[in-house]
């Protein structure tokens, strides 16, 4: 780690110190994003120091490390299963050096990490006997001693965490010097943490005074007693949920919204394992990797409960559309398939998170606001609530980094600003102590695309087509909103402001 740590900052160093003025505008943008790049590994060193105080991080070694052998059939399934035990036979001795890398655990990190722990015995078991049917039974022998030897680990590594929960802080936030830090330098935001703040408030009160001129106001809260079809089991409301796919694929192309490539693959749901639920209570979506050969691509969802509170639940039931319109097809899955074909290597690399989400949740607006959505339906009610939610991410975000809040007036801002449940709260909670600007990228990014797409067209004119637009905007991969308006529009004032 400490060797590491000197390379990133030497490396970022004489990235720095490079003279760039007389470089192509192209080699420019590559050295700034290069230069970003490098800076968010220097950071987590230098400020947030995970692996010293996060025992997460541990715990999601292990369960992302089976959880990759299980969710694509990259190789046989003996093969994958002699991998899982190599995997596992190694976990003990790496859980021993996070208990000796964990210096000043957090108390919030490390109930969570308990919780994933003590969730995590199925992902090991009933998820893995699918690939050990061919394996020899010393074959088979072997990987249940290293199964057992790992889980042994895992949960030794819980329970010494709970005994030393009353001796830890409870959280420990980066500070506001920092949050400015990495929004300028990382982000390559041109806002502060106050205008960031500002910006959730402001779009907070917008989506709620929305809320309240539907019809029925009640529509943006889901309600599955609403809904035609309830599913009667796990397996059908998978298949309900992949299959209003084509349905939105086709209004894109009717409308001429946004040009779908031919390698695109499938995009496929998936129920989420039970070890990943105390940060990702809505589940999240796995992409195909940068060099994948398999171009599909998953969302995984929490398992299927039709009385359950869970919001993400909910809505999928009475309308899958708005969510699976931001993970798939036209948003992350189709966004980040077009960014993995760049054949700029630094581009392709670039993962910036505020483009990323903010793209997604413009479609699920952008979707409503050209029809696909009828005026007061449970689709639009919940367009309005997920921005609404997406907004008080912002007030968490910014006042738990920046110290103003504790965990618990995080969980209640979510339940009264964002209209959540409590257990979705305490997951959004969880999330946005565990990783740091995560939930201002969404409204954050729709508002800089929004803002873009305003200047784009008044630079077009008569010329201007909205589906031209989404392809130009996407075509250059997952860079910052800054840069991407440089591009376009050829206006570097967004960037200047974020790298003073």
């Amino acid at each position: 780690m400490a060797e590491r740590a000197a390379y990133v900052r030497q490396l970022l160093d004489q990235v720095r110190a490079m003279k760039t003025e007389s470089w192509s505008k192209d080699d420019r943008i590559d050295w700034i994003l290069f230069r970003s790049q490098l800076e968010e590994v220097e950071f987590g060193d230098r400020v947030l120091q995970f692996e010293l105080t996060n025992p997460l991080v541990y715990v999601g070694e292990c369960s992302n490390g089976i959880f990759s052998l299980l969710k694509k059939e990259y190789d046989t399934a003996r093969n994958r299963a002699l991998s899982a035990t190599a995997r596992m036979k190694a976990m003990p001795a790496m859980i021993r050096q996070g208990e000796q890398n964990l210096h000043k655990p957090v108390k919030l990190y490390a109930q969570l990490a308990i919780q994933s722990a003590r969730s995590i015995d199925p992902l090991f078991k009933e998820s893995m006997s699918s690939l050990i049917k061919d394996l020899s039974e010393s074959e088979r022998n072997d990987f249940e001693k290293a199964r057992d030897g790992a889980l042994s680990a895992i949960h030794g590594f819980a329970d010494k965490l709970e005994k030393r929960l009353p001796a830890m802080i409870d959280f420990a936030p980066m500070g506001e010097t920092n949050y400015n830090y990495y929004l300028k330098h990382i982000l390559l935001l041109p806002l502060d943490a106050a205008q960031v703040e500002m910006l959730g408030r402001a779009e907070l009160a917008r989506y709620r005074a929305l809320e309240a001129l539907l019809p029925d106001p009640s529509m943006a809260d889901p309600n599955p007693a609403r809904s035609k079809n309830v599913p009667p089991d796990q397996d059908s409301f998978l298949k309900a949920y992949e299959s209003r796919e084509l349905e939105m694929i086709n209004f894109l192309k009717s409308r001429q919204l946004i040009t779908l490539p031919d390698y695109l693959g499938p995009f496929q749901i998936r129920q989420l394992p039970e070890a990943f639920k105390p940060t990702s209570p809505g589940g999240f979506m796995n992409p195909p990797g940068v060099y994948d050969k398999d171009p599909a691509g998953f969302y995984f969802i929490p398992t299927y409960n039709p009385e359950s509170k869970n919001f993400y639940i909910r809505a999928a039931i009475e309308d899958p559309r708005p969510i699976l319109g931001h993970e798939g097809i036209p948003g992350h899955f189709l966004q980040l398939s077009i960014a993995n074909h760049l054949p700029d290597e630094i581009r392709r690399q670039n993962q910036n998170g505020v483009f990323v989400e903010g793209w997604a949740l413009y479609d699920e607006e952008m979707l409503m606001r050209t029809g696909l959505y009828p005026e007061g339906s449970a689709a639009q009610g919940q367009i309005l609530r997920l921005s609404r939610y997406r907004a008080a991410r912002i007030g968490v975000d910014v006042n738990l980094q920046t110290g103003r809040w504790n965990f618990e007036q995080a969980v209640k801002y979510f339940m009264e600003a964002g209209g959540l449940d409590r257990e979705a709260a305490e997951g959004e909670a969880a999330g946005a102590a565990a990783t740091p600007t995560q939930k201002i990228w969404y409204i954050t990014g729709k508002w800089q695309i929004m803002n873009l797409l305003g200047k784009y067209h008044d630079k077009q004119g008569a010329n201007f087509r909205l589906g031209q637009f989404h392809d130009d905007l996407i075509k250059n991969g997952s860079l910052p909103v800054s840069i991407v308006e440089w591009i376009l529009l050829d206006d570097p004032s967004s960037l200047e402001t974020a790298l003073k």
